[in-house]
C-alpha cells in the first residue's frame, strides 16, 4: 500500500517538550515527515514570531501570518500542540490543527499513527477550512468557531 507523505509541525519548548502554551507562543517547531507508517525528523525551526504583537492578548494577525509563512515554506500540513489560541481561525485555512492531551512525545506518535486515517481523509477532502482534531485515546473532529 502506498502511504502519503505528510509534514507535521510539533509545537515544543527549547528542550523539545510539549508545553501548555498556544501554538504561536512556543519556542520552536519540530518538523516531521510521516511516510511509510513512521515519523522522521526533518528540522527544528525557531519560532522567531512568538513575541510579535504582545499587546494583543488573544489574537495577533502579524504573528499568525508570520507563522503561516514559516510553516508553509516548510510544506507543513498538520500542526500538533497542547493548546491553540484565537489564531486557530487563521491557521485552519492552511493546516490541520491537532490538539493533543498527553505531552509525552512517544505516546503522541503512537496515537497519531493509530488515527492517521482521519488526518489523511481530511487532507484528501481539502475543505476551505480544516477542522480541529482533538486527540486523546481517540479522535474528535470539530468545526472551529
Amino acid at each position: 500500500m502506498n502511504h502519503p507523505k505528510i509534514i507535521f509541525a510539533f509545537a515544543v519548548s527549547d528542550s523539545n517538550k510539549f508545553e501548555a502554551k498556544h501554538f504561536g507562543d512556543v519556542d520552536k517547531y519540530l518538523i516531521y515527515e510521516y511516510c511509510n507508517e513512521s515519523f522522521n525528523l526533518l528540522s527544528h525551526q525557531t519560532n522567531t514570531s512568538k513575541d510579535l504583537d504582545e499587546k494583543q492578548l488573544n489574537e495577533s494577525i502579524e504573528k499568525g501570518n508570520s507563522i503561516v509563512k514559516l510553516l508553509t515554506d516548510h510544506k507543513v500540513q498538520v500542526l500538533v500542540s497542547l493548546q491553540f489560541g484565537q489564531n486557530i481561525k487563521m491557521i485552519n485555512k492552511h493546516f490541520i490543527p491537532v490538539a493533543i492531551h498527553d505531552p509525552n512525545t512517544e505516546e503522541i506518535f503512537k496515537i497519531l499513527l493509530k488515527n492517521m486515517k482521519w488526518i489523511i481523509d481530511e487532507l484528501e477532502i481539502n475543505p476551505p477550512e480544516f477542522r480541529l482534531f482533538s486527540i486523546n485515546t481517540g479522535v474528535l473532529k470539530s468545526s472551529i468557531k
